[in-house]
């Protein structure tokens, strides 16, 4: 049965439709707003499949055709593997949903949102994130939402909710908030340098807008929902879980206090092998099951340890950061860099700075980008001691450049104010904790090393959540084994006067505006450590940039000269690029950037092209070349694409019967301009070039 679902947001009808397409789906719906429309299809098998975690997989497709255009790559067909966009989006669907499957549920799960249409003003990601909670709504899949998702901008110092996307560049808060009936679950975003007030008074704004939204879905269901499916998880043997918890507690509790991760991870590593093989013959194949009950134990020690003990594994109060050192000029030909270290977890930052045309090319929905700042993030898997096939990077590789990519946009200067290209690359060295965090202070101190006027220095901070009934704990610079266990991991980046980006993830239903204020508090409080930390070992960028970037020279020509400049073919502007070892960018406005890795290279092409366009001025004197003759005078270039006439009488001093007699096609010819004509004629004269060359012999005599 179809049935069509409406609701008034910011103006515009947004719109659910379930029982039209994709039937054979477990739950499949359509989303439109304005002419932006996604399908999003949900799928669940019917066997269950072995597995430790649950395996839930989600996919986000922006189909080409959806904005009108044919893909501008070779194949002319959307290619195998997702963009940086598509996974980013992908993320953001699956961050919130996941915690809202049974712990056990252990049936291959995939979610498929796929934008149909998109009308390059009302963005598809928040439909997406809404078409997935619906469709696992009213399928048979158990799931305890319903959630929603609402893009929220502050334009004007007005909040919005689901702005068009024309907005958001005069935004100062953009952020995406999905929530439940009675609380947030996850946050998304950034700010113009925001206060911990403001950020969280937009969040709450996005929650109370987002209701109407679960309120469709739960009239979807009343009309088009399943029954759920039948899933019972497997009881615990309360016999084994008694008799390890009185063989291991106390092993674990000592194992879990140890400082050090590696030394830690291999006790527990050791102390769990040991006591599975201590069975015997009577739990002979429940191997698995012994494992997953000894982790419960361990995570439920973990916890208690943090609250009835009121401690952390390794001994910190709940609001102190670990140790930070930090080191500039790490790398001697980059053209900056730095090493981060905050306890175990140590991010290499490198800088290179490049030209106009160095910049990242992006095919989106919306047309063709160009990207002039570009943050990679590495994580190799020795920075964890694990072995692994090194590939492409990975969704969280993605995800974490993302997020790092967003706290350091807001703080670089202005393309005008320093035209160059900026990369930054973070190399993960070793990770316990938020290298992501780790990766906006390494990547910061790189363009301070570098010389790139950033407008103040960020820094990044991880918090995390212990909560049991009314019991709550925020931890400031949560470890690794503090993330797995815990019930949040809320990652806040900024400078001194506010926060430029955050992402907040939970494990639990939903968080309340208390804990996100203590959170934020406290992570502020974070965050200026760590500035002050960063700011011992470099306090502001250094005046001048490396000496292996690259120079950039900026010149104006006369737009009519661009074709001078770059020749039939390219061929001229290539020669100059090539004889000088440069690179030349030239926009349509006569603008010309020159970028090379030497002042002197720079500027000869920019003598080579200021040779091409020169304007010719009355009264200068040019040698240039006799191109034609006529019986009334004798056209000469006297630069590329300029040529004047010498009319037959200022030829010579005395008078010329005939033109050719002077002089002839081909030859050098000496002549002064005399005049030029509003219509841009030139009028030449060799005479008069003879006539001053004859006074000025005659004032030396």
């Amino acid at each position: 049965m179809k049935i069509l679902v409406k609701e008034e947001i910011d103006g515009k009808t947004l719109s659910i439709q379930s029982g039209k397409v994709a039937k054979q789906a477990s739950g499949s719906v359509v989303v439109q707003y304005g002419d932006t429309i996604v399908l999003v299809t949900v799928v669940s098998a019917n066997e269950e499949k072995p597995s430790s975690f649950l395996p839930l997989s989600v996919e986000y497709q922006e189909k080409i055709y959806a904005a009108g255009r044919i893909p501008g790559n070779y194949f002319r067909r959307e290619i195998g593997r997702p963009s940086e966009k598509e996974t980013l989006t992908a993320r953001l669907i699956d961050r919130p949903i996941r915690p809202l499957f049974p712990n056990e549920y252990r049936y291959e799960t995939q979610v498929i949102a796929t934008v149909l249409s998109m009308d390059r003003e009302n963005d598809p990601d928040t439909l997406a994130m809404l078409g997935a909670s619906a469709a696992l709504t009213i399928s048979d899949i158990p799931f305890a939402g319903p959630i929603a998702s609402v893009r929220v901008a502050r334009i004007d110092g007005q909040l919005r909710i689901n702005p068009p996307i024309s907005d958001w560049e005069k935004s100062d808060i953009n952020i995406i908030v999905a929530g439940s009936k009675t609380g947030v679950v996850m946050v998304e975003g950034g700010g113009d340098l925001v206060s911990e007030e403001e950020m969280l008074e937009a969040i709450f704004f996005g929650h109370r807008s987002l209701q109407p939204l679960i309120d469709m879905q739960f009239k979807l269901q009343e009309t088009n929902g399943v029954e759920k499916r039948p899933f019972e998880t497997e009881p615990v043997d309360e016999e084994l879980a008694a008799k390890l918890k009185s063989e291991a507690a106390e092993a674990i509790r000592k194992a879990i206090v140890i400082p050090e991760k590696m030394k830690r991870h291999a006790a527990l590593r050791n102390l769990k092998r040991d006591l599975v093989q201590s069975l015997g013959e009577e739990y002979a194949g429940r191997e698995d099951e012994a494992y997953d009950i000894l982790s419960t134990l361990q995570k439920k020690i973990s916890r208690d340890l943090i609250l009835k003990e009121g401690r952390r594994m390794d001994g910190r109060r709940f609001d102190e950061v670990r140790s930070i050192s930090c080191e500039v000029g790490t790398l001697p030909r980059p053209h900056g860099s730095a090493l981060f270290t905050r306890g175990e977890t140590q991010v290499l930052g490198v800088l290179t700075l490049g030209s106009g045309q160095d910049e990242q090319r992006v095919e989106t929905l919306s047309g063709e980008e160009f990207r002039p700042f570009m943050l990679h993030y590495n994580f190799p898997p020795y920075s964890v001691g694990e072995v692994k096939r090194i590939g492409g990077p990975s969704r969280r590789d993605i995800g974490h450049g993302g997020l790092s990519t967003r706290a350091i946009e807001k703080i670089l200067p202005a393309k005008e104010d320093f035209e160059y290209t900026i990369r930054l690359v973070s190399e993960v060295f070793e990770s316990n904790g938020s290298s992501s965090m780790g990766t906006v202070c390494s990547c910061c101190l790189a363009l301070m090393d570098g010389g790139v006027p950033i407008k103040a220095p960020v820094a990044g901070i991880a918090m995390g959540l212990v909560k049991e009934d009314d019991q709550i704990v925020v931890l400031t610079d949560i470890l690794g084994d503090e993330d797995h266990t815990g019930d949040m991991d809320f990652k806040v980046a900024g400078t001194r006067d506010g926060i430029t980006a955050l992402q907040m993830d939970i494990k639990i239903l939903e968080l309340s505006r208390d804990i996100m204020e203590k959170a934020l508090a406290q992570a502020k409080i974070g965050r200026l450590h760590i500035l002050e930390k960063m700011e011992e070992a470099l306090k502001e960028p250094r005046q001048d940039i490396s000496p292996y970037a690259p120079t950039i020279i900026t010149i104006q020509i006369n737009p009519d000269k661009i074709r001078d400049v770059i020749g039939p073919g390219g061929k001229i502007i290539r020669g100059i690029q090539s004889e000088t070892n440069t690179t030349i960018n030239i926009e349509d406005s006569g603008q010309v950037k020159v970028a090379a890795f030497s002042k002197e290279e720079g500027d000869a092409a920019v003598k080579m092209i200021e040779n091409l366009t020169r304007e010719p001025e009355v009264g200068a004197i040019y040698e240039g070349t006799v191109v034609k003759i006529t019986d009334f005078g004798a056209f000469v270039q006297i630069m590329p694409g300029t040529d004047g006439l010498v009319h037959i009488s200022q030829l010579a001093n005395h008078r010329v019967t005939r033109v050719s007699d002077i002089v002839r096609e081909g030859a050098k010819l000496k002549v002064k301009v005399l005049e030029i004509s509003r219509d841009g004629k030139i009028r030449l004269s060799h005479k008069a070039v003879s006539d001053e060359g004859h006074r000025r012999g005659r004032s030396r005599r």
